[in-house]
């Protein structure tokens, strides 16, 4: 019979391994015509759950959907997503959305998130990196619902700002600290 120290190191591993695996196969985007729907679905979403969002739409520079990204782990987690990247009505790529922990976790869970960029720099910066990993680069605020009511357009200073919403599945806690977006390969 496997002990729990046995039962924790050897699901960790078999997590680890294919986690491994899925991050180091070649990025298979979903259907453009699957990605487009489904980020306008979630921006409409997004806007009907915090209407200052359509707002800050207004003044964005260029507006980074990620519909679906899910996440799972225990001990060691994971999440992949896949999204847009459209500047006014114009689809400006696709782009992945791939983020790696460790710590105390179990469970999984989707959500959506969008990124508002704000500048110019933040604009050629995703264009210009081989992949943006959140917490370098840019400054990215995540915008949760005490902030989104004490931001106007007069107090917007930061390149990006981010929301979180639509999360379904059991895992506490969601956060965009290590992520890194990449552009898909079409």
């Amino acid at each position: 019979m496997m002990n729990l120290k046995t039962f924790l190191v050897t699901t960790s591993l078999a997590t680890a391994a294919l986690m491994t695996v899925g991050m180091t196969a070649p990025a298979y985007a979903a259907s453009e015509t699957d990605l487009n729907r489904d980020s306008d679905q979630a921006l409409q979403t997004l806007y009907k759950l915090h209407p200052f969002a359509l707002k800050l739409s207004h003044n964005a520079k260029a507006i980074l959907i990620f519909p679906n990204v899910v996440k799972a782990g225990l001990i060691f987690g994971g999440a992949y997503g896949e999204g847009e990247l459209k500047t006014g009505a114009t689809i400006d790529g696709y782009y992945n959305s791939v983020t790696g922990s460790w710590g105390l976790q179990a469970g999984a869970q989707s959500y959506s998130y969008v990124v508002f960029l704000m500048s110019d720099k933040a604009v050629r910066y995703i264009h210009k990196s081989h992949g943006w990993e959140f917490g370098v680069g840019p400054t990215v605020v995540v915008v949760d619902e005490g902030k989104a009511k004490n931001l106007s357009s007069s107090t917007l200073k930061d390149d990006a700002y981010a929301f979180i919403f639509g999360q379904q599945g059991l895992m506490a806690g969601i956060s965009l600290e290590g992520t890194k977006i990449s552009r898909i390969k079409n």
